[in-house]
C-alpha cells in the first residue's frame, strides 16, 4: 500500500478535485453528471457519442493538477530525497528509489518525470474508485451516466501519442496488477487491463472501505488477468440452470395467462447465480442458509432453488392445496397467496455436500422480512454453537426501489456489527429492475445507486449486468467468498429489467414507453448465453435442444400430476418443534410454580456480587433489599419476580433472551440486569451465573440500537427457530412500539394463521396513566385487542380438560397487576406444548408501588400456599376481589371490573370511603377473554351493578374489546347485555392523554371517585 500512501500524501497537500476539474475546464467543456441522474434511467436513450476531450499540456497540468503549493511541495520533497533519502517518509523513499533505478536501466523512460508517474498512479486509482461509472451495466443500453473525467487519460496530460510509451509504475506492496513484477508498462497495456477489470459487465465499489486487507483482497480478485474462466462442463451446468429458470416462467405464462405470479422474466440469471453461490458457500463451510425475498421471482426460487415440488406450485395456481388429507392435528390456517409462502429443503450441492435452505414467509410489505431473517439466522448460530458464524448464512433479496426507499433496510444493516445481533455478514442481492413499480430512479432516490445505503457499513458492492450470465455467477461466488472470509455484509446489484411490468396484468408502457419499446425487441439472457456458447464451440445445438426437451417434459409431467395433487401433510414445524401441538390439538395446562428450595437458590444467585466488585452505592442498596426479599419471602417486587422467572427457566435448560432500548438497566431504572463496577468499569450480569459452566449466551440481555421495527423483527425471527426459549422485546415506552406496526400487523398477529408458523415471543409495552403526557402514557392497548381474533359473541369450551381457547386465538394480551402473576405468565410461555405471542402491558409506577408486592410463597408449588388454588400454582387470568367474600354476596352494590394499575387507585379510594359494598375484580388476561371466571364473579354478586373502569379514553384502552365479550358473559348468566354495562373512564379523545399534570390528576381523581362512590352517576 506504499503507493496508496504516496497518493494520499499528495492529496493531503493540495490535490483537490476542484483543481482537477478546473484544469480540465481550461481545455474542454465540462460535462457534469446531472443532479437528477440517479443510476439508470428508463425513459431516456443513450446519447449517440460523447465528445472526445482534448489533452492537457503537461506544463499546464502540472500546476493545475497539484496546484502551486503541492507542486512546490513535490519538488522540494524530491530535492530533499536527493540530498538525504532518510529525510523523507519511507513510502516516498521507496518510490523515488525505484523510479531512479528503473530510469537508469530503461532508456525508454529516461525522459519521464516523476510527476508523470504520479499522474499515472492516480489514473489507476481513479479506475479503482470510479471505474464502475464506465462499466456496461444496463442490459437495455438506456443508461445516461456521464463518464467521470478522472477516467480520461487526457485529464492527466496523456495524449494518443503516449499510448505505446513505456511508463514506470513500480512494484508495490499490495494486491492487484501493480504488485506484479512489471514495473515498466506501456500506457495502452495499463489502460486495457484497467478497462477489463473495472469497466466490463461488472462495476465494483469497494474503495470506500477503510480496511486495507479487505481492499487488497478484492483488488487481487478483480485485477487478475482472467478472473472467470469456466470450463465447458461448468458452462453446461450454468446453462442447464438458466434454461430451468427461463422455461419455468414461460411455462407458467402459457398455462395461466391471466394469473398474477410476479415472474422473473428479465432477471432469470438470478436463479443460476443463487445456485452457484450456494454451492460455493457450501464448499466454504456453510451448512444452513436462511433466505428472505419479496414476491418477484419467488415462485421460481421456490421451484428451482428450494425444490418445492412443481406439482404443488401448479396445484396452487389451479386453486388446489386448500385442504390436506385428514391427519391428526391438521393445521390449516387461513393461508396466503402463493408468492408469499416459505419452505425449507436439504439441497445437494455441486461439490457433493448438502445444505439446508430455509425461505422465510413474508408479506407484501417490502423489506419487512429482512430483520426476521437476521434474527432466525442468529438463533441458528446459537443452537448450532456456530461461534465463528461461518455455518449459518443469511441471504436477503431486495428490489431496487425498496432497498433505497424502505427505512427498515438501514435499521437491519445497522444491526450487522452489534455484539448481540451480528450474524457474521449478510449477502444482499438486489434484483434491480431499473424502475420501482412505475417510479423512475430519479423520483425514487437521491443517490446515484439504489445500493448506496450499504456504503455506511463499508460493504463492498458488485453491480453486474443481468444479461451476462457468467458475470452474474462470478459476483455471486465472489460475494460468498467475501462473507466467509471477512464475516461482513456484501451487496450484489443485478441490473436487469421486468419484461412484463410490475405484474403480468400490468401495462408498463403507460409510464415507461421508451424502456418497453426496447424490451419488446430485447433477447433474453438465455438466448444470448446460448448464442455465445455456440459461437465459442463449447456446446452444440443438439445439446441445447436436449436440455430444453428434458425441462419441458418434466414441467408438463408435473402439471399433469398437479391436477390430482393433495398434500399429505403440512410441514409446519422444524425438528426443534417436534411434538408441539397445533390449534386443533389439546395441550394440557401445566402448573408454573417452582420448588421453594430452587427459588431460594436462584434468588441468592441473582442478588450476589463477585468478590471485590464495587457497584454504585444505590444499586448496592437495591440488591441488598432484593436479598432481604428472598430471605424473608416477603415484599417481592416486579424486578425480582422477573429475574426469578428468567433464572428458573435457565435452571430448567431454557434459553432466555431479552432485548430492546435500555433493557439492561431498564427504562425506569428498575431491572439492573447488568451492573457496572464504579472503579474498573467491568460489568456483572447475575443471570449469567445461575448454573455451573453456563453458556455465556444462554441468558442474553442486550441494549439495542434505537430501532423498533428492525429490532422487534429480529427478535421475532429469533423466537421462531426453537420453542425452548423465552425471547422478549421491551419497548422503551409502549407508545413507541407503533414504529414497528408492520411487524405486529403482518407477522406477529397473523403469521400463524397465514403461514402456520408459531412463535412464543413476549412483547413488553410499558403502559399506564401517571401524568407523563400523550407520548408516555399509552401502549395503545386497543390496537392489539382490535387485532385479536376471538369471537365476541360465542363462549368457547372453558372446561380445563378440554379448553383450547388460547390455542385457537392468534395471541394473548395481559395487563398484570402483581409480581407473582408476572412470574407465572412468563413461565407459562414455556410450560405448554404450543407457542403464542404474548403482549404485556408492562407497568411503570407499579415497579415501586408499595402495595404491588408478592410473597415468595405465591411463586412456589407447595399446596396450601397463597398462590395455590384448585388447579395448582399458575397464572391467574382474573384476580377476584381481595375482601373476604363468600361464593354468594347479595349485599354488593357494584362490581367494578378493571385491568392494570388503575386497580390500586380504585382500592385506595374504596378504603378511604369505606365502600364495603363495592367489589373490584382484576381482568389480568384480556385476550382471550376469561368467560368462565367473569361468569363466576357475576354469580358471586347477583345484585351488583356491572362497571367497566379504565384510565384510558373511551375510544382507547380495553373498553371496545371488553364490552361485547362482557355482554356475552352476562347474557350467558342471565344478567342482561351491553346496555347493562356501565362505562367509567375518560371521555373519547384524539390524543391519548393530557399534557398537563394537574389536569391529569383531576381527571384521574374524578373517574376513581365515580367508580367507587354511590353518587348517582
Amino acid at each position: 500500500m506504499a503507493w496508496f500512501r504516496v497518493v494520499q500524501g499528495v492529496a493531503r497537500h493540495g490535490v483537490r478535485r476542484r483543481g482537477l476539474a478546473q484544469a480540465y475546464q481550461d481545455v474542454t467543456r465540462h460535462r457534469p453528471i446531472p443532479p437528477s441522474a440517479c443510476g439508470f434511467h428508463s425513459t431516456a436513450l443513450r446519447p449517440k457519442a460523447a465528445p472526445v476531450p482534448r489533452p492537457v499540456p503537461l506544463s499546464r497540468l502540472t500546476d493545475s493538477f497539484l496546484d502551486g503549493t503541492s507542486s512546490m511541495y513535490l519538488e522540494e520533497l524530491q530535492r530533499a530525497w536527493e540530498d538525504d533519502p532518510s529525510s523523507v517518509d519511507e513510502s516516498w523513499d521507496y518510490f523515488f528509489r525505484n523510479f531512479v533505478g528503473q530510469a537508469a536501466t530503461s532508456p525508454g523512460i529516461s525522459g519521464q518525470t516523476i510527476q508523470e508517474s504520479m499522474r499515472l498512479l492516480l489514473l489507476v486509482r481513479a479506475y479503482q474508485v470510479n471505474g464502475h461509472m464506465k462499466a456496461r451495466l444496463d442490459p437495455l443500453g438506456l443508461e445516461v451516466r456521464e463518464v467521470p473525467h478522472d477516467l480520461d487519460p487526457a485529464f492527466y496530460g496523456f495524449t494518443e501519442a503516449d499510448l505505446d510509451r513505456e511508463f514506470f509504475i513500480g512494484v508495490w506492496r499490495m494486491s492487484g496488477f501493480l504488485s506484479e513484477n512489471r514495473p515498466v508498462q506501456t500506457l495502452r497495456s495499463i489502460l486495457n487491463r484497467l478497462e477489463r477489470a473495472y469497466c466490463g459487465s461488472v462495476g465494483y465499489e469497494y474503495m470506500h472501505i477503510a480496511d486495507r486487507e479487505q481492499c487488497n483482497w478484492l483488488r487481487d480478485k478483480i485485477e487478475t488477468v482472467n478472473p472467470r474462466g469456466y470450463s465447458k462442463e461448468r458452462q453446461k451446468v450454468i446453462l442447464d440452470r438458466l434454461i430451468w429458470s427461463t422455461l419455468f416462467e414461460s411455462f407458467l405464462a402459457t398455462k395461466w395467462v391471466t394469473a398474477k405470479r410476479f415472474g422473473l422474466e428479465g432477471g432469470e440469471t438470478l436463479i443460476p447465480g443463487m445456485k452457484e453461490m450456494f454451492d460455493r458457500a457450501a464448499d466454504l463451510g456453510v451448512e444452513n442458509i436462511v433466505v428472505g425475498m419479496p414476491h418477484r421471482g419467488r415462485l421460481n426460487v421456490l421451484g428451482n432453488v428450494f425444490r418445492k415440488p412443481l406439482r404443488h406450485i401448479f396445484s396452487e395456481f389451479s386453486g388446489g392445496g386448500l385442504k390436506a388429507v385428514d391427519e391428526d392435528g391438521l393445521y390449516s390456517g387461513t393461508g396466503d397467496v402463493k408468492y408469499h409462502l416459505g419452505t425449507s429443503y436439504d439441497r445437494p450441492t455441486r461439490g457433493g455436500k448438502r445444505i439446508h435452505l430455509s425461505l422465510v414467509a413474508n408479506p407484501s410489505h417490502l423489506e419487512a422480512v429482512d430483520p426476521v431473517v437476521m434474527g432466525k439466522t442468529r438463533a441458528k448460530q446459537y443452537y448450532s454453537n456456530d461461534l465463528d458464524r461461518t455455518k449459518n448464512l443469511a441471504v436477503l433479496i431486495h428490489g431496487d426501489g425498496s432497498f433505497a426507499g424502505q427505512g427498515v433496510v438501514y435499521e437491519t444493516l445497522h444491526l450487522s456489527a452489534l455484539p448481540n445481533y451480528s450474524i457474521g455478514g449478510t449477502i444482499h442481492i438486489v434484483v434491480n429492475n431499473q424502475v420501482a413499480f412505475t417510479t423512475d430512479p430519479k423520483a425514487g432516490r437521491s443517490s446515484q445507486y439504489c445500493t448506496d445505503v450499504a456504503k455506511a457499513l463499508n460493504a463492498p458492492i458488485f453491480h453486474v449486468n443481468g444479461d451476462d450470465m457468467e458475470a452474474v455467477v462470478h459476483v455471486f461466488e465472489l460475494a460468498a467468498e467475501w462473507r466467509q472470509k471477512f464475516h461482513t455484509d456484501v451487496v450484489v446489484d443485478i441490473v436487469c429489467y421486468r419484461r412484463f411490468g410490475h405484474n403480468e396484468m400490468d401495462e408498463p408502457s403507460f409510464t415507461q414507453p421508451k424502456m418497453y419499446q426496447v424490451i419488446r425487441n430485447h433477447p433474453s439472457a438465455l438466448q444470448m448465453y446460448e448464442s455465445g456458447l455456440l459461437e465459442l464451440g463449447h456446446i452444440t445445438k443438439e445439446d441445447i435442444d436436449s436440455i430444453h426437451n428434458k425441462v419441458s417434459s418434466i414441467l408438463n409431467e408435473e402439471f399433469n400430476n398437479s391436477k390430482d395433487n393433495i398434500p399429505n401433510r403440512r410441514d409446519w414445524l422444524s425438528a426443534y418443534w417436534a411434538g408441539f401441538k397445533s390449534p386443533e390439538q389439546i395441550s394440557r395446562i401445566r402448573n408454573t410454580g417452582v420448588k421453594p428450595e430452587i427459588l431460594k437458590r436462584v434468588g441468592e444467585a441473582i442478588t450476589t456480587f463477585p468478590p471485590n466488585f464495587k457497584p454504585h452505592k444505590v444499586i448496592k442498596r437495591v440488591f441488598d433489599e432484593r436479598a432481604q426479599m428472598i430471605r424473608t419471602g416477603e415484599g417481592v417486587d416486579w424486578a425480582v419476580a422477573e429475574a426469578l422467572a428468567f433464572a428458573t427457566l435457565l435452571v430448567e435448560g431454557n434459553h432466555v433472551r431479552l432485548s430492546g432500548q435500555d433493557v439492561e438497566r431498564g427504562t425506569f431504572s428498575h431491572r439492573h440486569a447488568v451492573v457496572h463496577d464504579q472503579e474498573t468499569g467491568e460489568i456483572h450480569c447475575p443471570l449469567d451465573h445461575i448454573i455451573i459452566n453456563q453458556n455465556e449466551e444462554m441468558f442474553t440481555v442486550s441494549n439495542s440500537s434505537l430501532s423498533e421495527f428492525g429490532v422487534l423483527g429480529f427478535e421475532l425471527g429469533y423466537s421462531m427457530e426453537n420453542p425452548n426459549s423465552l425471547v422478549l422485546w421491551e419497548a422503551q415506552f409502549g407508545d413507541f412500539a407503533n414504529g414497528a406496526q408492520v411487524i405486529f400487523d403482518q407477522f406477529l398477529s397473523s403469521g400463524e394463521s397465514k403461514w402456520l408458523r408459531q412463535t412464543g415471543l413476549v412483547v413488553l409495552l410499558p403502559h399506564g396513566y401517571d401524568g407523563q403526557g400523550p407520548e408516555h402514557s399509552s401502549a395503545r392497548l386497543e390496537r392489539y385487542l382490535q387485532m385479536s381474533d376471538d369471537n365476541p359473541f360465542v363462549i368457547p369450551e372453558m372446561d380445563p380438560t378440554l379448553r383450547k381457547q388460547i390455542q385457537e386465538s392468534n395471541w394473548q394480551i395481559v395487563n398484570v397487576t402483581t409480581p407473582a402473576n408476572y412470574f407465572h405468565v412468563l413461565r407459562r410461555q414455556i410450560h405448554r406444548k404450543f407457542r403464542k405471542p404474548l403482549i404485556v402491558m408492562a407497568p411503570k409506577n407499579l415497579l415501586r408501588h408499595p402495595k404491588c408486592k408478592s410473597n415468595l410463597s405465591e411463586f412456589d408449588d407447595v399446596q396450601g400456599h397463597p398462590g395455590f388454588d384448585k388447579q395448582g400454582t399458575r397464572f391467574k387470568r382474573l384476580i377476584k376481589d381481595q375482601s373476604d367474600h363468600s361464593d354468594l354476596e347479595d349485599g354488593i352494590r357494584r362490581l367494578v371490573l378493571c385491568s392494570g394499575k388503575v386497580y390500586y387507585d380504585l382500592d385506595e379510594e374504596r378504603q378511604a370511603v369505606d365502600a364495603k359494598d363495592v367489589a373490584i375484580c382484576r381482568v389480568e388476561q384480556l385476550c382471550p377473554f376469561p368467560y368462565d371466571l367473569v361468569q363466576r364473579e357475576l354469580k358471586r354478586y347477583p345484585n351488583a351493578e356491572v362497571v367497566w373502569c379504565q384510565e384510558e379514553p373511551m375510544n382507547m384502552g380495553a373498553y371496545s374489546y371488553i364490552s361485547p365479550r362482557l355482554a356475552t358473559a352476562m347474557r350467558g348468566s342471565g344478567r342482561g347485555g351491553t346496555e347493562d354495562i356501565k362505562y367509567i373512564g375518560r371521555p373519547p379523545s384524539a390524543s391519548t392523554a393530557t399534557g398537563f399534570l394537574k389536569v391529569h390528576q383531576q381527571e384521574q381523581k374524578e373517574l376513581i371517585q365515580r367508580a367507587i362512590r354511590n353518587n348517582g352517576d
